[in-house]
This record gives C-alpha cells, structure tokens and sequence, in this order.
C-alpha cells in the first residue's frame, strides 16, 4: 500500500518539481540570448504585489522584480537604486541596479538587479526573508518582508547552476 502512495505521489509531484525549471529563453535586439523561468509571487496584499525570477545571460545572473502597481514609464526609467536583500543567513546582500524595462506592451514592469558572482553560493544556498526596494524619485519605496516562496531566487538560480554543471 505504501508502494502505491509512494508511486502516485511521485507522478503527482514529478511534473511540479520539473515545471519550476523549464527554462525560457528570449533573443535580445541586439542579437544577445536571455534564459530565464516564470517570475513567482514572492509577495502580494490588496494594494502591492511582487513577483521575482532569475534571468541569466549565462555569463551573468540577475534578479528581475516586477512590482504592482508600478510606476509610469516616465518616472520607472528614473529608477537607479540598488536592491538590498536580506537572506536566511542574516546577511544583506547589495545588489548593482541594472536595468529597468517594461515589456508586454507596458503591461509589467521589470527592474533587473546584477547578483555579484561572490554572492552566487549565498543565493542558492539562503532562502530571502526581505528586500529593501528603494525606488528613488517615486511614490514607490517599498519594504517587503517575504513570506510566500521564500526559497523562489534560490531555487531558479540553482535550476540555471544545475544546468551548466
């Protein structure tokens, strides 16, 4: 009997565990290759919501954000600011602000965060407990506390460290 939950277990679980690592990939204007996976909501109320994702060049990793609501175009590509992420080792980690982009037609706004390559093992290691989002020149200044898929930035990147192996 135990066999038989075990095994129907498994064939529930194996397709969920493997469509958190379906990799996507997109070809850049300029001719470049962005791999990423499906952004998680990494924290949501009535008024806020924030989804996170990895996208890598594979030379580089970075952490998207897409924050809701978010600001107009105008005022999101003043966004410059670094992001400052707390992890379960209780270490804060400053990441490099890299770009700020809105795609599907300016449905979503995304604000990509350069991780340093020294901080690659932490990410993958720590699940996040807050970020410090400081998004200058708007109403936008936000601290998260994250308590929904904790473990969301850790375990895209090491779906993308898994696959260079």
């Amino acid at each position: 009997m135990k066999s038989v939950i075990l095994v129907i277990l498994s064939v529930l679980v194996s397709p969920l565990l493997f469509a958190q690592c379906e990799i996507h990939n997109k070809v850049q204007a300029d001719g470049s290759m962005l791999y990423f996976l499906e952004p998680a909501t990494f924290y949501t109320t009535k008024l806020k919501s924030l989804k996170i994702g990895i996208i890598t060049d594979k030379e580089n990793y970075f952490i998207a954000l897409q924050p809701s609501p978010f600001p107009s175009k105008e005022v999101g590509k003043k966004i410059k600011e670094d992001l400052v992420i707390e992890l379960a080792d209780a270490n804060k980690y400053k990441l490099e602000h890299f770009d700020t982009r809105y795609i599907k037609h300016d449905s979503v706004m995304q604000v990509l965060y350069l991780i340093d390559k020294k901080d690659l093992k932490a990410f993958s290691g720590f699940e996040a407990v807050s970020a410090d989002i400081n998004m200058e020149g708007t109403e936008f200044i936000r601290n998260y506390a994250f308590k929904l898929h904790k473990k969301a930035i850790m375990q895209q990147l090491n779906c993308f460290l898994k696959k260079e192996e």
